[in-house]
């Protein structure tokens, strides 16, 4: 079966690194995930929204935090979740000297909307539209789109002008044999709020072996999209 990465880049998806295909190719079916472990050489964020940072830290969703050489992981699995649909988690995890701090993802590959939405945090209560592309170099680059807001019969869409819009590449270096990744949050009024950048090795397990963790899984899963 497809990644939902391959499915939503179809021929772009031969232009990506090696390594980048590796780390994107696979799905339920593989039986297989990618551990990274690796170091955040910067993590910043802006004192402006440190209180709905504060906020969003309970559900793992970005924090009001930064620092320098800050150990990380990243584990990305991939599962049918209770609906069904390919997901592919992204949960990284921040070692800083006084705080653990985690930011909890989810995506999966709507049918519906032939695109991928990413269920931000421990309950999907924040799904965003995501645009997926190749870039020069073999990388990979998600930008995040419209979001919306779900809590048992509460929805609605955030306004643009309320929302964070990030800003992922990850890609290969060569050089240092090592995927490296950056991201930045940005707000159309206040501009960058969030942002972190450094590198990580990658090695896969075998999930028949090594079952998916219960605390990887949110702990709702949202049908809307």
């Amino acid at each position: 079966m497809a990644s939902i990465y391959e499915k939503v880049l179809g021929a772009d998806f031969a232009r990506l690194h090696p390594r980048i295909q590796e780390r994107f190719g696979f799905s339920s079916t593989d039986g297989m995930a990618s551990i990274g472990e690796g170091v955040m050489e910067e993590i910043w964020y802006s004192k402006r929204v440190a209180i709905p940072l504060y906020i969003g830290s309970s559900r793992h969703i970005m924090f009001p935090q930064g620092g320098s050489q800050i150990p990380f992981t990243i584990g990305n699995y991939a599962y049918a979740d209770q609906f069904g649909r390919e997901t592919v988690t992204w949960i990284r995890t921040f070692k800083f000297p006084q705080k653990i701090r985690r930011f909890d993802a989810t995506m999966i590959y709507s049918r519906k909307h032939e695109k991928i939405v990413d269920y931000l945090g421990t309950k999907q209560h924040l799904a965003v539209d995501l645009d997926i592309s190749a870039v020069p170099g073999g990388g990979i680059r998600i930008r995040s789109g419209q979001q919306r807001f779900y809590e048992r019969f509460l929805q609605f869409r955030f306004p643009r002008m309320l929302t964070g819009e990030a800003d992922v590449t990850e890609w290969y270096d060569e050089a240092l044999d090592k995927y490296r990744i950056s991201v930045q949050v940005n707000n159309p009024l206040l501009g960058t709020i969030f942002r972190y950048s450094g590198s990580f090795q990658a090695y896969f397990i075998d999930t028949g072996k090594q079952p998916i963790p219960l605390d990887v899984k949110p702990l709702r899963e949202e049908h809307r999209e």
